[in-house]
Parts: structure tokens; sequence; C-alpha cells
């Protein structure tokens, strides 16, 4: 079956959007007006959930077959990370004393500022990583803030080739529930559960669409209108709320609020409108980093850490506008560099795994 280059540059234009995302949201954070901050997630997560629903089946078997090796992919970046904090810990500290590493942990804007830093390993933090308990990285903060994503990726393709398998005549029927869920806790907030289940309820809901509307096309004369509903919202929004809406659609992400799902729908709509229209007959960048997302979704944590170095320094001197564009095509070539260590990383590891294994199946 010829692989649709469409899905892949979708990928890798959402995976840009992320990049931008954590740009100006991290180091961002001292420079970026909160406007422009809140219109970097016009584009957002829920077009992976989206793009993952358009490329699902109902094979059980193939489906946890893929889990696991993003699993063991996952454990293999984790591990690596895990050293690579811990040595630039004990470097840092040996060289440039413990001052030096408190106002390096203070420039990253970390709420954790060690008195002192262990010379022997937390291996605990390497289990929690393993377990997707995502305490933080302090050399590298951006990686363990933008994992959220995968736990609940985890969960959702479970859920969701489960309800594909067994009830695929009724799976509008859970849309529904996903989506009445949603917004049930968003009407009633006293309501809305701690840890996943907001967030699965309602991207489980943009998953189960995504598959419904696989290989299907929205009619011309619709989506003017989809996008008019959507402006008409935006205007009554602004008309109420006036720029203070800026500031509450920034808090809307965490946990996702009806606010941040109608931002979302922008995107999401598009993807849509786009998808079995807008043709890709080539490879190209954008391709190459959708057919890749894992091991950039990976590098984009350490870049959009690194460029902090960058950003400090630099932002007295340049008009924040200026210093974003920079900040951000150094942060994309930061990712693309360190994605491609990673896949070799990620090759190397499963090397090594084949190696043990055989060992092991012949004593």
């Amino acid at each position: 079956m010829k692989r649709d280059l469409y899905i892949d540059f979708a990928k890798g234009f959402a995976t840009l959007a992320i990049i931008f995302i954590h740009t100006v949201f991290w180091s961002g954070q001292y420079y970026v007006p909160t406007e422009v901050r809140v219109l970097s997630l016009l584009i957002d997560v829920p077009l992976f959930y989206a793009l993952s629903g358009l490329t699902s089946g109902a094979n059980i078997e193939k489906t946890l077959y893929r889990l696991l090796k993003l699993q063991i992919t996952y454990m293999i970046f984790v591990t690596f990370l895990f050293f690579l904090d811990y040595l630039f810990k004990v470097f840092g500290l040996n060289v440039f004393g413990l001052d030096w590493m408190k106002d390096f942990y203070s420039t990253f804007g970390s709420k954790y500022v060690p008195q002192s830093i262990s010379d022997v390993p937390q291996w605990q933090n390497l289990g929690n990583w393993y377990l997707h308990q995502y305490t933080n990285a302090d050399t590298f903060p951006v990686v363990m803030g933008s994992f959220w994503y995968l736990k609940v990726y985890f969960i959702l393709t479970v859920l969701g080739v489960l309800i594909l398998r067994f009830f695929p005549k009724h799976i509008n029927w859970f849309i529904g529930i996903c989506l009445g869920l949603t917004l049930i806790f968003n009407v009633f907030p006293h309501y809305y559960p701690s840890g996943q289940v907001g967030y699965v309820a309602l991207y489980l809901g943009i998953f189960l669409i995504a598959h419904q509307s696989k290989g299907k096309k929205i009619p011309s004369k619709v989506f003017p209108f989809l996008y008019g509903i959507l402006l008409f919202i935006l205007a009554f929004l602004f008309w109420n709320y006036g720029e203070e809406l800026f500031l509450k659609m920034n808090k809307a992400k965490f946990p996702p609020k009806l606010l941040y799902v109608f931002w979302a729908s922008f995107s999401l709509l598009t993807l849509f409108v786009l998808y079995n229209r807008l043709k890709i007959e080539k490879n190209n960048f954008l391709t190459y980093i959708g057919q890749n997302a894992i091991f950039f979704y990976f590098a984009q944590g350490m870049s959009s850490s690194l460029i902090y170095f960058l950003v400090v320094p630099l932002k007295e001197y340049l008009p924040w506008w200026i210093l974003a564009a920079v900040i951000f095509g150094v942060n994309i070539l930061l990712a693309v560099v360190i994605a491609k260590g990673l896949k070799k990383l990620d090759t190397v590891g499963w090397r090594i795994l084949e190696f043990l294994r055989k060992k092991t199946a012949s004593v």
C-alpha cells in the first residue's frame, strides 16, 4: 500500500509547531508577548491525536507491538538522558562549583535550585521515567515538560484499538460519550477529575472522530460554513473578554478546557479540509520530520532547553520578534541534529538488546 505523504507532511508541520510552542512558552517567557504565546497554541498536540486516528486500525496485535517498540525506544532515550543529566551535574559541580550550578538552574527558571548535588546517580528517577512518572530532568527541563503527551497517547491508543476491535458499530456512541464527558467536566468544573481522565476523554474523542473520517472528504460547500462558525465564536469571545481572552486561553490547556478545545478546532478543521485534497507527491523536509516524528519530539525537548543559553544574553539587545525568529531557527537546527543522533542511538540500543537476547537464549 502506497504511503500517504500527506500524513507525514502534516506530522512534520505539527512537529515544527510544537518546536515553536516550546520556543515561545519556555525560554520565551522572558521576552515574547503573551498574545503571541497564546497564538502559538493554534497548532498543537490535538493534531497528533487526530493523525493517529486517521492511521488507526482494529488490529490489536499490531497496535500493541507498535506501542511496545515505542516504549523500548522511549526507555533507550530516557536512559541516555538520565546519564547525560547526571554527568552534566557532576562535571559542572567539580569544574565550576555549586554557586555556578545554582545560577544555572536559576537561568532555566527552575523551581528547584539544589543546595547540594549527590555523587551517586538518583536511580529512582530513571525507574520513575520508565514507568512514565515524569520527575524533572533538571538539565533539560523541557523534555519532561513535553512527555505528558506520551502517557496520554499510550492510554488513548490502547482504549482506541479496543473500541475499534470490539465495538466497530458503536464508535459514534463512544464519540458522544467522550465529548459529553468533556462538556460535563467544563460546565461543572468541580467534577473535573484529576489525573488523565479529562485529557483522555477529549483526545480519545478526537482520535475516534478522525478514524471515522478516514478516506472521506469534507464537502467544499461545507467548510466555509464551519470556518465561519469558528470565526463568529472568536469574535463573540473577543467582544466579551477583550485582551483578557488571551490570558484565559493561556490557562485553558492543562487540563484542556472548552476555550482551548475551541482554539485547537481551527487547526483540526484545516487538517480535515486538506485531507484527501492536498496531494504530496514527493518526500521533503516536512515529510522527513513526520516520518521520524518521535525522535524529533524527543529532540525538541533537549533543543528547547539548550536555547535558554542564547535567550538570556541576547534578550536585552534584540527586539523580541527578531530574537524569536532567530531562536526558533536555532531550535529547529538543533532539533534536526539531535534527532539524527537519537535515531542512531536508538539503532545501537536495539542492537544491544538483540545481542543480549541471543546470549540469554543460548544459556
